[in-house]
């Protein structure tokens, strides 16, 4: 049975899938076999009446594993919001048995899985099951936490690690990703700070990536990621 990573963020949109994919990149080309997993996927858009979970997508693409999507993605939502939300409001029974029965079969294939989250920690999966709870039904997964670099992040993210902490959970690191091309005292500086209070492995402040081109990801996470401590990890 492999190892699992579970990649979380302080918020949504902080650059999880691009982390993550970057990761599944690297590990498969320095000959670890990964499996890649985002458990439910909300704002797939649909097309001839079928949703596309493209998150999922683009991991598969950068893991360059052969899994199937449904797999990967056993949950894809329309609507943008939590997936227990989203799940509400289409009329979709989000299964906690179905999700472990997919992350267990991709464990059982491949050295590593990296499991995508959605959102932080304390997103709603179902009505009484938080993405917390969802990283402890899959045995407690070690936990990467990807944060934006602008202002706000030090509060944002410290609070994450401390419930993440207090939960008992283990943090593998911390991943800064600047999100958009602006850049200034803040994120010159939350780096620093993050590193001071973190009490976590900083593993990388990643630049704004205009494009996301499989090679372009994957040179600057080369230069950008402590890639070797997660490598360590794994080999132990």
């Amino acid at each position: 049975m492999g190892k699992g990573i579970f990649v979380t963020g302080t918020d949504t949109g902080v650059g999880k899938t691009l982390v993550a994919g970057g990761i599944a990149a690297l590990f498969r080309e320095s000959g670890i076999d990964v499996g890649v997993m985002k458990p439910a996927e909300s704002g797939c858009r649909r097309e001839n009446g079928v949703l596309i979970p493209m998150d999922a997508i683009f991991l598969k693409e950068m893991s360059g594993c052969q899994d199937e999507l449904d797999l990967i993605t056993p949950y894809a939502l329309e609507h943008p919001l939590a997936p227990g939300l989203a799940a509400e409001l289409e009329g979709v029974h989000i299964r906690l048995e179905v999700i472990r029965e997919a992350y267990f079969t991709l464990a059982s294939r491949h050295e590593v899985v990296l499991v995508e989250g959605a959102g932080g920690m304390l997103v709603p999966v179902t009505s009484d099951l938080l993405m917390a709870d969802l990283v402890k039904e899959l045995g407690g997964l070690p936990l990467l936490v990807v944060t934006r670099t602008l202002l706000g992040t030090i509060n944002h993210t410290l609070l994450t690690l401390y419930y993440i902490r207090r939960e008992g959970m283990q943090v593998l690191g911390i991943v800064m990703n600047q999100t958009c091309p602006q850049y200034g005292l803040a994120e010159s500086l939350n780096p620093r700070v993050l590193q001071q209070w973190g009490q976590s492995p900083f593993l990388g402040n990643l630049p704004f990536l205009p494009s996301t081109d499989k090679e372009s990801i994957k040179k600057t996470l080369k230069t950008k990621l402590n890639i070797n401590r997660l490598m360590t990890w794994l080999k132990r």
